[in-house]
């Protein structure tokens, strides 16, 4: 895409980026971010941060809640869900039923 269709911000770390939304995640600070948990690794970035907002950053945690009660997270979509499902079956775990 142009760049000109874009609108140049600046993170408060000083990264410069372009985007054409209105999300005010900035992809520099993104990238450099690395997640507490291995398991987060496994999903998208806004499915990560959806988790990590609502505390849910260890697998016990993780497994404490219900697949449908996860899916309301803004952010978590469907296909993280077979993911984060065979990171807790490694550990012996389950979403809650």
């Amino acid at each position: 895409m142009d760049k000109s269709k874009k609108n140049l911000r600046t993170c408060p770390n000083g990264h410069q980026y372009y985007k054409t939304s209105s999300c005010p995640v900035c992809p520099v600070c993104e990238k450099e971010r690395e997640p507490e948990s291995l398991f987060l690794k496994r999903i998208s970035a806004p499915a990560r941060r959806a988790l990590e907002g609502a505390g849910l950053i260890s697998l016990s945690k993780l497994s404490e809640v219900s697949v449908a009660d996860i899916l309301k997270l803004h952010g978590m979509g469907p296909g993280s869900i077979p993911k984060l499902r065979e990171a807790l079956e490694e550990k012996g775990l389950g979403f809650k039923e």
